[in-house]
């Protein structure tokens, strides 16, 4: 049942949510919506314009002159760089107008780009794989060089997502070109364990809690459920808590999937933070619905929000 009071300060909201397509998640957003009387507005952030003669500065499909209430992040398309640096711009001026908006662009470019969230973590003194992120092919050989003689290091792409893209690297002459790359090579030392398969851990954090976990299990050290890992659910101990509320608080992301692998020794390390995390595997072994706990803590979180906006 929803709650009551939260239902009556929700009803007539218009929540954007930013999407490439109308998918599941979407889909589970408007549904969680609608019993507290707000109302989901799907978007496309490559449609938002700047517009200087509109009443804020921006013109959003499906808001007229107006603005929405919130805005939920769930996926910003690809592009040129020229095209992500506006749709990023639209996320900005939304805030600067006293929007809501989950996660807003700071924490999206902070995740979206592997190097700087790791520099976060590692300035932060959370533990996190040692890490290199360089533009040469040469640097990279000379890396993996000095590096491997201790162990594979992992190859990814600066900017992905869902596991594609990895690659396990053991010597300099394993490595892709840099067309390949984009130009870019991040290494990170792997530190998986082999027992009877590969596990790590993805858990959800909503507004500073852990609100959901789950252990991935896969036959290869590529864990990702769309890569075929299998969810299976768990209970973080208080240290992993800890650990991805801090990840998640480090890089400003109110809600955020926060990636945690062990080390032979089993101590934990953060792997990445995820700002427009899906849910659908963890929903599976999840008792609750994930949508709707997401879509209250964003209702409930728009409150003081609103008395900012009054005071701009």
């Amino acid at each position: 049942m929803p709650d009551k009071g939260l239902a009556d300060r929700s009803v007539g909201l218009r929540i954007a949510v930013a999407v490439d397509k109308v998918d599941w998640h979407a889909r589970e957003i408007a549904r969680a919506m609608s019993p507290l009387g707000a109302r989901a507005i799907p978007f496309r952030l490559s449609t938002a314009r700047f517009d200087t003669s509109a009443p804020f500065g921006l013109n959003i499909r499906g808001f007229a002159s107006g603005l929405p209430d919130a805005v939920i992040v769930r996926s910003i398309s690809g592009g040129t760089f020229q095209a992500v640096t506006m749709r990023l711009g639209i996320l900005h001026a939304l805030r600067e107008l006293g929007v809501l908006v989950w996660n807003d662009a700071r924490a999206i470019e902070r995740c979206v780009d592997k190097s700087t969230t790791t520099f976060l973590l590692d300035r932060a003194g959370l533990p996190t794989p040692a890490t290199w992120a360089v533009e040469s092919m040469n640097a990279a050989r000379g890396i993996v060089r000095r590096e491997a003689q201790r162990g594979p290091l992992v190859l990814k792409p600066l900017f992905g997502s869902q596991g594609r893209g990895l690659q396990l690297i053991r010597t300099a002459e394993e490595l892709p070109s840099a067309e390949t790359t984009a130009g870019v090579y991040y290494l990170q030392r792997f530190v998986g364990v082999e027992r009877d398969g590969f596990r790590d851990l993805r858990i959800l954090v909503s507004r500073g809690r852990v609100v959901a976990a789950m252990v991935r299990h896969a036959d290869s050290w590529i864990t990702n459920v769309k890569q075929g890992g299998r969810p299976v659910a768990t209970v973080p101990d208080a240290q992993v808590k800890a650990l991805a509320i801090a990840a998640a608080g480090v890089v400003g992301a109110e809600l955020a999937g926060v990636d945690i692998i062990r080390d032979a020794d089993g101590r934990p390390f953060v792997l990445e933070v995820n700002s427009m995390p899906a849910w659908r595997g963890l929903q599976e072994v999840t008792s609750f619905n994930i949508a709707g706990l997401i879509v209250r803590d964003l209702l409930a979180a728009l409150e003081p929000n609103a008395r900012r906006r009054e005071a701009m």
